[in-house]
């Protein structure tokens, strides 16, 4: 009888021990969470001349995307450059799957397309960071340009 108990009592210790050894060993295999809202694209040198008219403004822009099928609230997140130039998201909800144009410039903002109301250009054309934080302040993604980040084609 003793050996069965000892026996049962070291089976059971196993079993707690290899339980709670389980979410160790599978939090070292899991994987970074991708960010639900992304820097998609940015146009930081607007094509053409840019004289500061609100035509060339808003050829300067960055694109963010929804990358899950559920509505994100934009409300209080930030967008900002490495100068720290930052535009403040205001009453927005970003569409699961949908994707955002902020521009630099003024206009009417809607679903697709949101407006800084700037009178000169945010994004350096030579080197840059945009970076895009929660409304807790925490990071959510980031696209750099320019030196060694520099991506042919303005693209993400």
């Amino acid at each position: 009888m003793t050996a069965r108990r000892i026996s049962a009592a070291a089976l059971a210790a196993a079993a707690v021990i290899g339980v709670s050894a389980l979410p160790a060993s599978a939090a070292d295999h899991s994987r970074p969470q991708r960010p639900q809202v992304e820097i998609s694209a940015v146009q930081y040198d607007a094509p053409g001349h840019n004289d500061r008219s609100q035509r060339s403004l808003n050829k300067e822009w960055v694109e963010l995307t929804n990358t899950t099928r559920h509505t994100v609230n934009l409300d209080g997140w930030t967008l900002r450059n490495k100068e720290g130039r930052t535009y403040t998201f205001h009453h927005y909800r970003l569409e699961g799957r949908a994707t955002v144009r902020v521009h630099t410039g003024q206009g009417r903002d809607t679903d697709r397309d949101l407006y800084q109301d700037r009178r000169n250009e945010v994004w350096d054309n030579r080197a840059d960071t945009a970076t895009l934080r929660n409304d807790h302040g925490r990071f959510v993604d980031d696209e750099s340009w320019g030196g060694r980040h520099h991506r042919p084609g303005n693209r993400h």
